[in-house]
């Protein structure tokens, strides 16, 4: 007689006991027989109730911000960071693990990075993905999008699935609702099979259901866009801060110097964008200190000189386009 053996917990007097039972083969339970396959139906359970097994590297404000929204749609949540948020992620209903290899023995059906822009590539290949499985979705939710795809190609096999995604929206403008707040997505990389392409369209339905304004585009355009409004806000706050101006009551709250460099450095656009910034500083003063020439020569010389056109600001061409050449109208009037 073949005979398997398994450790149960017992109650005896309000405590664990650890007990050793014997059984024969046939009446050993399917999970020992077969734990691979015991696993695949515990997975699909879960594929069928909808819920998805999510795991956020990088628990800080973002990450803790997105587990309550998975957390309040009913799906499992596990989390790791090198801080110690365990307090935090029971509180919110996650599982903490601060050990990556016990993250990732999980088997989450996502892993969601919400680390900064710098150290999204780091923290990517310390992961110990061949604990995963094999077609585990990678999403990402960085500010610029063409420097996560690409590191996610390079690093990642090809049997894994890739989603780049950008929630345009924080802990405080989404703080009270995320409804018509953009949600941008690329499908980069999704497996065939009816399993894979309902488990991305699950794991976007979790933002639609908040109420996002969905937003499909690769991420070339992204960051196309990204850089002519992200960037040149960011960096007309980090001007604003250089003056030093005085506290006030109304001050609104800035992002890290990380974030605003991670926008320059990994989004091949901002060069360009800063440069037609500085340009249009040029341009402006040329319009404002023009203007203030001809109100001196009025007040100096009366009607007696008729004072000539006011220059006005040209709008600047689009990016990738050139500053159009002076005409030979306004060179006479510079001339003269």
């Amino acid at each position: 007689m073949v005979e398997c053996f398994i450790r149960v917990n017992s109650c005896c007097g309000g405590q664990i006991v650890n007990e050793v039972s014997s059984m024969t083969y046939n009446q050993c339970p399917e999970a020992m027989k077969k734990p691979y396959d015991y696993e695949a139906l515990v997975s699909n359970q879960y594929a069928q109730s909808g819920r998805l097994k999510i795991a956020i590297v990088g628990f800080g404000n973002f990450g803790q911000f997105l587990a309550k929204a998975f957390v309040r749609q009913g799906h499992v949540v596990f989390a790791h960071s090198r801080t110690d948020y365990s307090h935090i992620a029971n509180s919110l209903g996650v599982s903490f693990f601060q050990d990556p290899h016990d993250l990732c023995e999980q088997h989450p059906d996502v892993i969601v990075l919400c680390t900064s822009i710098i150290s999204t590539e780091p923290v990517l290949r310390s992961l110990p993905i061949q604990r995963l499985k094999r077609n585990t979705l990678f999403v990402d939710v960085l500010s610029v999008k063409e420097f996560p795809k690409n590191i996610f190609l390079q690093v990642l096999p090809t049997h894994f699935d890739i989603l780049c995604t950008h929630p345009m929206f924080g802990p405080e403008s989404g703080k009270d609702s995320w409804k018509d707040l953009a949600f941008v997505f690329d499908k980069v990389r999704i497996g065939e099979g009816k399993s894979r392409t309902a488990r991305v369209d699950r794991f976007l339905d979790i933002f639609e259901k908040e109420g996002c304004r969905m937003v499909p585009m690769t991420c070339a355009e992204h960051d196309r866009y990204a850089a002519g409004s992200q960037f040149i806000t960011h960096t007309m706050g980090r001007v604003l801060e250089k003056l030093d101006l005085e506290t006030t009551p109304i001050n609104t709250k800035g992002d890290s110097f990380d974030l605003y460099y991670g926008l320059f450095m990994y989004n091949k656009n901002a060069m360009e964008e800063l440069e037609r910034l500085d340009l249009a500083f040029e341009a402006l003063k040329k319009e404002l200190f023009g203007h203030l020439h001809e109100v001196l020569r009025r007040q100096l010389f009366g009607k007696a000189e008729e004072a000539g056109a006011r220059r006005v600001l040209a709008k600047l061409p689009k990016n990738g386009y050139a500053l159009p050449a002076p005409s030979s109208d306004a060179i006479k009037s510079q001339n003269n």
